[in-house]
């Protein structure tokens, strides 16, 4: 079994147990405030980190309807708190708006979701160590161990092939759909001139690779500035990497969470 498949059994196995009777402070029902609460750590984290700043949505599977998605209401990321979180159905729409602005592009979860039963959480950023693999010929690979991910390769999904000039953004099912064909079974697909989105079994794991994956396209850009060969993860080592990356992640998890929650 891949690291992946483990750590998905594993948080699969929490969802379950989480749909036991809810709270009575639970926002959503049947859905646990400890998973909203990751979704809004998430989000926020992913601003101190500097991968998303106005712009930018983390979200998770509904553990109540697998069919469902949970994101915030339409807000930035850094403002983010579990009281933001809205159900969303499988179709991108809100199961009960109440007036609240929902973001244009949650198609991207919606169709995800529909496409991968393995992937619980979705995250989509502007990360402008990305945006420049996204543009150009230079394929985004894995320099260093924490971004092993990217070992299972990055695919450039560019809008513009199958929907000509647009607005760049993902406003409908149609598109949604294009991108998750791109994503294929990777963890991480570029978005040409736009930004990335990555997935995960869990909200830690998609975090941790969004966050990754900006890293990784930092260096990489600095060691090809420097003119020579770069080496790269073997897919062996990847893959072994990854599988470490997968079992250790709580230990940066719990950092970035109280540095946010530290500055709250």
């Amino acid at each position: 079994m891949s690291s992946f498949s483990r750590f998905a059994a594993i948080a699969a196995a929490a969802l379950l147990l989480s749909t036991a009777p809810s709270r009575a402070d639970d926002a959503i029902p049947g859905v646990p405030r400890e998973l909203l609460e990751d979704i809004a750590t998430g989000s926020r984290v992913l601003a101190d980190l500097g991968v998303v700043d106005a712009f930018g949505h983390v979200s998770a599977r509904s553990p109540a309807n697998p069919r469902h998605f949970l994101m915030a209401r339409s807000i930035a990321p850094a403002q983010v708190t579990a009281a933001d979180i809205m159900e969303f159905d499988e179709n991108g729409e809100p199961v009960d708006a109440k007036n609240r602005a929902v973001f244009l592009e949650r198609f991207i979860h919606a169709e995800i979701y529909k496409a991968r039963a393995d992937v619980n959480a979705v995250v989509h950023t502007h990360s402008p160590g990305v945006v420049p693999f996204s543009v150009s010929r230079t394929p985004l690979k894995p320099l260093y161990h924490n971004a092993a991910f990217l070992g299972e390769g990055a695919p450039v999904w560019d809008i513009g092939k199958e929907f000509g000039a647009t607005d760049m953004l993902v406003r409908n099912n149609a598109i949604g759909k294009s991108l998750a064909a791109a994503l294929g079974d990777k963890a991480v697909v570029l978005m040409r001139g736009h930004g990335d989105v990555t997935v995960g079994p869990a909200v830690q794991a998609a975090v941790f690779r969004a966050y990754y994956t900006d890293v990784n396209a930092r260096l990489q850009a600095q060691a090809l500035g420097l003119g020579s060969d770069v080496t790269y993860l073997s897919a062996e080592e990847a893959a072994k990497a990854d599988g470490v990356n997968m079992v250790i992640m709580d230990r940066a998890w719990a950092l970035w969470k109280q540095k946010v929650q530290a500055g709250k």
